[in-house]
């Protein structure tokens, strides 16, 4: 946006604006932008650029360097270091000179009665022929007028300065708020969370905006107090103290409610934390829950946190109500006493000595009565906030290390470790190999990895890194943003180098199927990229760095066979052939290709050395190889993820990969998978509808009548603070019954959108709105009194007041126009704040070891940058119509002061009086009321904001009036028949007129290519979204009853193991179904009941943040104990072995065989070796959506056309012929038995496994 005096430069004008400040028609440059806003829908575009000092790299740079050298200073003192200190040293100086603004305007507010006072006198000395004491009446007129336009330019340039000051606070902090997380250790993740960071980004420095607007009024209020009582004893004598005392006595209440708002407001914070980390984790596991049917204990979980939230807010909502209504009270009160004393001593009243006593009241009724408890209440609001960020600011940092090499040296890229005794949390991982790596490269456990990268601290030991790091990790992460931004990373495109990256990491085909190829943006976690799709996006960032050591954390993981082996031969082997190479892998067929293998069980190193070596040696390590023997590597079992090491109850392999057998020829990889594309966040148009105004009163207005006097204030502060909790009890309905689609496909950042609106739009309808909302009522009520009396005693008053309320109300229309579209734009820039913050703490341990931190912080500044350009514009044009709106006051001061002057045949020293007075204080209260009434309908859009949400499409009932029966099912037949799926309307089919019968007792599997549809059938059983066709099981339509009544009566163990905040008890049985003993022995099943045992407070201890103190492949357990506990006829499998390493993957098959025996069970997985003993495996073609081939694996073997077939051989030769000899004997089991068996003892498939075999080709 370019202002026509400036095109040049936005900046320009806005430094002109500043320059011209004094002058009361200022901040005229904003005219083109509301010409605009009035004719159509403001933009980004639009707006004008931030000003360099207000950059948020500048302002957050400048506190860092206070704050740093504080901490400094307080450890040498041995003191703790005070964030407030540095608060006060950085920003006093020029917010010490707006403090001559504010006393400046006080001033005269006290002068300015003097000058009405002398005004009245001559009114009631009034002599016609007295020319001289006109002319001074005309004098003291101009007094009264003057000081009524000074007011009006002072007062807003004291506010927009001041509030400029806070943003600039703000803004600052969240800059040092951001680079700490940047920071954290692992072990500080431990002590803070997601929820929380979010929460000091969006609702506690906020207090720094409010903090400045009413500090000055700390000193100024008392020094006005002071002069007031000085012009008071001169006019009125001893009888003011009356009033004074009333005063005295308000000024200690009110500091009293301030500091019980600041402690409801410490124990609100604390519960605000809580319920935005559980919503944090309800929308992430937002798929696992509805599977599980989970909705109605989060919901009661998030109800019980808000229940005690809003009994805190609602206690301060009382102290604020309390506090404006003694605020409205007392001028009425004060005056009465005041003058009953003074009549009661013998004197006589006069017109002048009760309106310069009423005005000289009202001037500093506000500052002692509202302004001076605002400063104490927002001052203890912000020692809280203070407080609360400089804990977090002082969390551990991670030690940084320099691994690069000087320019003249031209070393060998190394790792050295010796004796190497790491812990997380204080639990110990002892890595005890000699002399490790001066090799190419090796393969390692995840928690070693750690140790390399800097994330896991060493107790013990030594390790040397000398060289540049780069590291893929084991869950892949990626950013919002397009394909080529994920994969470059910071870096400069060189097109060769780029494709070739692509080729080698099998994105090629992908990008060419894409709409907008590399270009396509992809939504917050990935949303909308499979998990194939995330694995190979992350790798290619990794390979597209030129690094000196590649950590590769099982890369492998989340994709197929064919696949695997691509990425393994063209990129691992291919493209980064002369690099050290350390690959952390479960894929034991990978081995023989690696130079130097390391085998870690339990933390320790109990085996090193070459593959031959190692089959020698008799280790453990040989019982994994058995099914490698033979002369080739490449090709066994599949992607299997490894879990990260926390705590430690897993064998790791790890292996060391050189310039060996890097194959060349280009295999095949399929079609890519289709990539949803990402629609932007919502922006309502046009004015704040009435209707939305009744939608919000409605939902807290239960037949309360709002009654005046203090009962109003609190009745209407309970109504609207119920209506928050209504409000936001029904959008949290609404989100757990909105369908999972709306997660995929929504905003880019989805999550935070939703916590957006559950941070801040809550919180603005928690406290800001009610508080504005009942302030405007109650003015709103005092002007039409004020001008009912005026007009009463002076009938002319009229006619100037009406072209005022005529221009008033359009000048509204004309600023609510643009000053919505203002207030919208700067709700849609805080978003990617939230976003970019949330994102770069999921991705953290990459991001540092690209050593991508600076990147990050600026494109963190950039944001807060757009956000800083709506929020400075939200305060020009608040004071640009502030300014207008005072500035006609003004005008109707003139005329009334000027008019009586006129008519001062007609006129009456009380009438004048009132009139002026009134006027006087009119001027203030209606522009006021004016600007309130826009400030509540700007406010009204965080009320949109949440009554969209409230509206979203919901899925079908919970429960319907067609319930099946209690036992039900009792056999586990589950069959399609015609069944076509689509996860959205406008979507593409992923199941087409598929026809299946499993039947009881039979056990399915689901392998093949990502995105193949594999999880579609999952859904479809669920119902994630509806499906065309009809599915029976045990010949009940499932579409016909409740989805709880469908989804509790199957299990199903995730793909991405779920865990969530609260006690390990809550994790397994979250509506208190099953005894302890139960409880204990699903987890005794699934040999975690060591492991639980072991924790401080065993199954009362609270889990971390989703659950990150527990191992992927513990977290895959614990889903397993779940099924275990649920006892349910039918186990979904989706893919839970490909987090797991082998020995886990082996657990869980046992667990499955003897516990889930009676079950039908359906396995999706990667790995064929798991489903290879099914009793019949069904084969989809993902192009066509339909079922290839379905039969027992042994009949699809011996047809050599068959996918099957090609697949099993494409595993490599060795593992062809294992899992020939497997399917072997599982058909000559079967066909010795007469019937189907319902149990055998033949692994999981001839327990019946199904498996679904989808590929690829």
């Amino acid at each position: 946006m370019h202002c026509p005096a400036h095109p040049e430069c936005n900046t320009t004008c806005i430094k002109h604006f500043s320059s011209s400040l004094p002058l009361p028609f200022f901040i005229s440059w904003l005219n083109p932008l509301f010409r605009i806003g009035y004719k159509r829908r403001l933009e980004e575009d639009d707006m004008y650029k931030v000003l360099p000092e207000d950059g948020s790299e500048r302002l957050g740079e400048e506190l860092q360097r206070h704050w740093d050298h504080e901490v400094q200073k307080a450890a040498k003192d041995l003191r703790p270091p005070k964030l407030t200190k540095v608060l006060i040293k950085c920003y006093w100086k020029p917010y010490a000179v707006l403090g001559i603004f504010t006393l400046i305007e006080e001033v005269i507010k006290v002068i300015q009665p003097v000058f009405l006072g002398k005004l009245i006198q001559y009114f009631e000395k009034y002599d016609p022929d007295n020319m001289d004491a006109l002319y001074e009446a005309f004098g003291y007129a101009a007094g009264v007028c003057l000081s009524t336009l000074i007011l009006a330019v002072m007062h807003h340039l004291y506010f927009f300065h001041v509030q400029r000051t806070g943003m600039k606070v703000r803004v600052a902090m969240c800059h040092m708020i951001y680079k700490k997380a940047l920071c954290l250790s692992s072990a500080a993740m431990g002590k803070t969370t997601t929820g929380q960071i979010v929460n000091l980004l969006s609702n506690d420095v906020n207090t720094f905006d409010e903090v400045t607007i009413f500090l000055h009024f700390l000193w100024v209020g008392p020094l006005q107090a002071a002069a007031v009582l000085g012009l008071l004893w001169v006019e009125i004598g001893p009888s003011c103290l009356a009033g004074m005392a009333v005063l005295v006595i308000l000024m200690p209440t009110q500091t009293m409610f301030g500091r019980l708002f600041s402690k409801f407001r410490s124990k609100a914070a604390a519960l605000t934390d809580n319920r935005i980390r559980t919503m944090n984790e309800v929308v992430s596991g937002i798929r696992i829950i509805k599977m599980y049917a989970w909705e109605k204990p989060f919901s009661a979980l998030v109800n019980d946190v808000r229940r005690e939230e809003i009994s805190k807010i609602m206690s301060s909502s009382y102290l604020r109500g309390l506090n404006m209504a003694s605020f409205f009270a007392a001028s009425k009160i004060i005056v009465f006493i005041t003058f009953t004393v003074y009549v009661l001593l013998g004197n006589t009243i006069s017109a002048s000595r009760v309106f310069v006593a009423v005005s000289l009241y009202s001037a500093v009724r506000l500052t002692v009565t509202l302004f001076f408890p605002s400063a104490v209440e927002k001052l203890s609001e912000m020692r809280v906030s203070v407080r609360r960020i400089k804990t977090f600011l002082l969390l551990d940092e991670i030690v940084k290390s320099s691994h690069g090499f000087l320019q003249e040296e031209k070393q060998e890229p190394s790792v050295e470790i010796q004796d190497l005794i790491c812990y997380w949390d204080k639990v110990n991982v002892q890595l005890l190999p000699p002399r490790l790596l001066d090799t190419p490269t090796v393969l390692f456990t995840s928690s070693l990895l750690s140790a390399i990268l800097g994330e896991l601290p060493h107790d013990k030991g030594v390790l040397k890194v000398k060289g540049q790091l780069t590291y893929a990790s084991q869950q892949p992460w990626v950013f919002p943003g397009t394909i080529r931004s994920n994969i470059l990373f910071g870096k400069e495109l060189h097109p060769q180098k780029y494709e070739k990256v692509l080729r080698a990491c099998a994105l090629k085909r992908d990008m060419e199927l894409l709409p907008d190829g590399d270009l396509t943006l992809i939504g917050d976690r990935g949303a909308t990229l499979s998990g194939g799709q995330k694995a190979r996006v992350n790798l290619a960032r990794t390979v597209y760095q030129d690094a000196d050591i590649y950590l590769l954390d099982d890369p492998l993981s989340a994709v197929d066979a064919e696949v695997g082996r691509h990425l393994f031969e063209q990129c691992i082997c291919g493209i980064l052939k002369n690099k050290p190479r350390i690959l952390v892998t479960h894929q034991l067929q990978y081995l023989q290709a690696a130079d130097q293998i390391l085998v870690l069980k339990e933390g320790h190193m109990v085996a090193r050395g070459t593959y031959s070596e190692l089959q020698r040696s008799g280790v453990d390590f040989t019982s994994l190889l058995k099914r490698e023997e033979g002369p080739q590597a490449p090709g066994a079992e599949t992607e299997s993820r490894s879990p990260r090491s926390r705590t430690l109850s897993q064998n790791s392999v790890v292996s060391h990969t050189s310039s060996i057998r890097s194959g060349t020829e280009q295999l095949p990889v399929g079609p890519a998978e289709h990539v949803q594309t990402v629609v932007e966040e919502s922006r309502s148009e046009g004015t704040i509808g009435v209707g939305l105004y009744v939608k919000y009163l409605k939902a807290g207005l239960t037949g309360a009548t709002l009654i005046f006097g203090f009962a109003r204030s609190l009745v209407m502060f309970n109504v609207l603070v119920k209506a928050a909790q209504s409000l936001h009890n029904r959008m949290f309905n609404s989100i757990l019954r909105t369908p999972v689609h709306f997660f995929d496909v929504n905003p880019i950042d989805v999550i935070y959108l939703v916590l957006n609106r559950f941070s801040k739009d809550i919180g603005q309808l928690d406290a800001a709105l009610p508080w504005t909302f009942v302030d405007f009522v109650q003015i709103f009520l005092q002007i039409i009194g004020v001008v009912a009396v005026a007009a009463s005693v002076i009938p002319w008053i009229l006619i100037p007041l009406v072209p005022l309320i005529i221009v008033f109300l359009f000048l509204r229309r004309y600023f609510l126009q643009t000053s919505r579209d203002v207030k919208r734009l700067e709700s849609t820039a805080r978003s990617p704040v939230f976003s970019h913050l949330s994102s770069s703490l999921q991705g953290l341990w990459t991001i540092r070891a690209f050593r991508a931190e600076e990147r990050f912080q600026n494109t963190f500044d950039a944001y807060q940058d757009l956000h800083s350009e709506s929020w400075f514009l939200f305060l020009v044009t608040s004071r640009w119509f502030a300014v207008r709106l005072d500035g006609m006051c003004a005008v109707f001061v003139t005329i009334t002061a000027f008019g009586c002057l006129l008519l001062r045949d007609q006129m009456e020293a009380g009438s004048v009086g009132l009139a002026l007075s009134y006027a006087v204080t009119l001027m203030g209260m209606f522009q006021w009321g004016v600007r309130q009434s826009a400030e509540v309908e700007n406010m009204m859009t965080s009320v949109e904001r949440v009554v969209e949400y409230t509206e979203l499409e919901s899925e079908a009932p919970w429960e319907t009036q067609k319930r099946p029966p209690p036992e039900w099912p009792s056999q586990g037949l589950i069959t399609f028949d015609r069944v076509s799926f689509s996860y959205s309307s406008d979507g593409p089919v992923v199941l087409k007129d598929m026809k299946a019968m499993f039947r009881p007792k039979e056990k399915v599997g689901i392998v093949g290519r990502t995105g193949a549809g594999k999880s579609s059938l999952v859904s479809a059983l669920f119902r994630l979204a509806e499906p065309e066709g009809r599915i029976y099981i045990d010949g009940i339509l499932t579409s016909e009853i409740g989805l709880h009544d469908l989804r509790q009566k199957m299990s199903i163990i995730p793909q991405d193991p779920v865990l969530f905040t609260g006690t390990m008890r809550k994790n397994l049985d979250p509506f208190s179904q099953h005894t302890d003993e139960d409880l204990w022995n699903a987890l005794q099943e699934v040999q975690l009941k060591s492991v639980v045992e072991e924790l401080p407070n065993k199954m009362e201890t609270v889990l971390a943040e989703s659950g990150s103190n527990f191992s992927v492949g513990q977290r895959q357990l614990v889903c397993l104990a779940r099924a275990v506990l649920r006892k349910n006829r039918i186990l979904i499998i989706d893919e839970a072995t490909a987090n797991v390493d082998p020995r886990t993957d082996e657990l869980i098959q046992t667990t499955i065989r003897d516990k889930f025996r009676e079950c039908t069970v359906l396995t999706i997985a990667h790995r064929l070796n798991t489903i290879i003993d099914s009793d019949r495996i069904l084969v989809r073609v993902l192009d066509a959506g339909q079922i290839h081939a379905y039969d027992e694996p042994y009949t699809l073997l011996q047809n050599h056309d068959g996918i099957f077939f090609k697949m099993v051989q494409q595993a490599g030769r060795q593992e062809a012929v294992a899992l020939l000899h497997s399917a072997k004997q599982v058909s000559s089991t079967l066909t010795q038995q007469s019937i189907r068996p319902s149990t055998t003892n033949g692994g999981v498939g001839a327990d019946g496994n199904l498996v679904i075999f989808e590929t690829a080709l």
